[in-house]
């Protein structure tokens, strides 16, 4: 028996999902459309909608355990498991609320257990159709507003801002749609943008969208719903490194490790005039350890992602996957074994030669290296394991599938 296609869809700009799901249902009337609204999810409520044929039902769920990521679980799940039985639709989307990141989404799908095996054993799982109001996204993906203040669902200890949504939808795209309206300078801005950040997805206009919005016929570097591997390469789809538009792609790589208070300092270089940051950091007062950071527009987080394979043993090296013990063969340093600094940084208003300038201001000194291991531990360290600005707020937790947080800039 064949299983049911499974398209996920996102965008903050509701209207253009809509539009989107009203082709979808044209191209196909076979279709089942399971959505989430989450914006009275301050009361405890979370209020589901099924769309099938001339079927529409909705349905009010309480909040489960106060906790958002468990009432999708025990019900998001389920609903795509029976959706999945014979005699249901041949495909299915599944609508996420506008605060949702597909990236996390996709992960509960590929590993959170139903029956004893995750989703995708039942569903095929195509890949990711992500809106996008070219007149307004690239606003929203460089700007510092909360999802409060923007009047999207404010999730518990949800401390994310419409940047890091707009982004985290955008790049986890297959297929990207342009919706609403732009001028041909808005226009050729956020394709640059879309090239350099989701370059292996396919660009359509609302107004032509065609059957590829099916995601029946992907090119080969497409995610399909695939998380990334933290340890893997930080460019995908070979995007372009030229200029366009103002818009560039850089990549900053070093031997040695950052100065923790020195970084601090340069963070602001990752936030100002760009859209995206990504990359493995090394910090002198943790050698072991393999930090993740990411920013969006003014939100940046910095998370542990496990251990560099020169501070682990054997066991840590076989638990490795295959590219990535390639990857660090091919790098490996006398010294410093695969420790290095591996950032891309995705600027539209800010000077890449300003933003490598300030990373390399923030790295240890020929003196601070020479002294070695012992006094780099015992160097300031302001970003601590569990650490937020301003110092007296907690954290708020990462997100599945995300390294865990231990530092949040907004």
């Amino acid at each position: 028996m064949s299983r049911p296609e499974l398209l996920v869809l996102c965008g903050l700009h509701a209207p253009g999902t809509e539009a989107v799901i009203a082709r979808i249902r044209t191209l196909d009337p076979d279709v089942a459309v399971l959505h989430h609204d989450l914006r009275d999810i301050g009361s405890g409520h979370v209020h589901r909608r099924l769309r099938h044929g001339d079927h529409d039902e909705r349905t009010v769920l309480e909040l489960a355990h106060g906790c958002l990521s468990c009432t999708l679980r025990e019900d998001l799940l389920p609903q795509l498991h029976l959706l999945s039985e014979p005699g249901g639709p041949r495909r299915i989307v599944l609508h996420l609320d506008p605060a949702l990141e597909p990236e996390q989404v996709c992960w509960s799908l590929l590993h959170v257990l139903v029956d004893d095996a995750p989703i995708t054993d039942r569903v095929d799982l195509r890949g990711v159709i992500t809106c996008i109001d070219a007149g307004s996204w690239l606003d929203d993906a460089t700007g510092d507003s909360t999802l409060d203040e923007r009047g999207l669902a404010e999730l518990p200890d949800d401390e994310r801002t419409v940047a890091q949504v707009a982004v985290g939808q955008a790049e986890f795209a297959d297929v990207l749609v342009h919706t609403g309206t732009a001028d041909a300078w808005q226009l050729a801005r956020t394709d640059a943008v879309m090239e350099r950040l989701a370059p292996a997805a396919t660009r359509m206009l609302l107004s032509g969208l065609d059957a590829r919005v099916l995601l029946g016929d992907l090119p080969q570097a497409a995610r399909r719903g695939r998380p990334d591997d933290v340890h893997g390469p930080l460019l995908r789809g070979q995007p372009p490194l030229t200029r366009d538009c103002g818009v560039q792609l850089s990549v900053f790589s070093a031997r040695r490790p950052f100065h923790p208070e020195r970084l601090h300092d340069a963070i602001d270089a990752l936030l100002d005039g760009v859209v995206r940051t990504r990359g493995r950091i090394w910090l002198a007062t943790r050698p072991e350890a393999v930090l993740w950071v990411e920013s969006a527009g003014g939100g940046l987080r910095i998370g542990h992602a496990g251990e560099w394979l020169a501070a682990g043993d054997a066991d840590a090296w076989a638990a490795a996957g295959p590219e990535r013990r390639a990857l660090a063969s091919l790098g490996w340093h006398p010294r410093f074994a695969d420790r290095a600094q591996d950032i891309v940084v995705l600027s539209h208003a800010a000077s890449p030669t300003d933003i490598e300038a300030a990373l390399a201001d923030a790295l240890l000194t020929d003196a601070e290296l020479a002294a070695g291991e012992a006094a780099w531990r015992a160097l300031p360290d302001p970003f601590g394991w569990w650490h937020t600005d301003p110092c007296d707020e907690p954290a708020g937790l990462a997100a599945a599938g995300h390294p865990d947080t231990e530092h949040e800039e907004h």
